[in-house]
């Protein structure tokens, strides 16, 4: 048992150092599984194209665009401040127009 996970411990570091110089081709990875599986040509160039234009429009792959979106931002305390000072200032002006 501890010698197949040695072995598989083994091929996986290899096939890393190996593989390492295909991450420039890894956009195709996606494209290239869905065009095997379902053998729809179209999906897969819609998937490949789709890919290439978020990251020229964003300068970011699709991964690091998700992990932006899911940290969470730090709250503007300045902003939120103004924004209720601004509305408690609102309401004041409202209460003294219904009287």
């Amino acid at each position: 048992m501890n010698f197949i996970v040695v072995k598989k411990t083994f091929i996986g570091i290899f096939l890393l150092v190996i593989l390492s110089g295909c991450v420039q081709n890894a956009a195709f990875l996606g494209p290239t599984y869905t065009m095997a599986t379902t053998g729809n040509i179209y999906q897969a160039g819609l998937t490949y194209s789709s890919q290439k234009a978020v990251n020229q429009l964003t300068g970011k792959s699709t991964g690091e665009n998700i992990k932006e979106i899911l940290t969470p931002k730090e709250n503007n305390t300045e902003l939120r401040k103004l924004v209720k000072k601004n509305i408690e200032e609102t309401r004041k002006k409202l209460k003294i127009s219904n009287q």
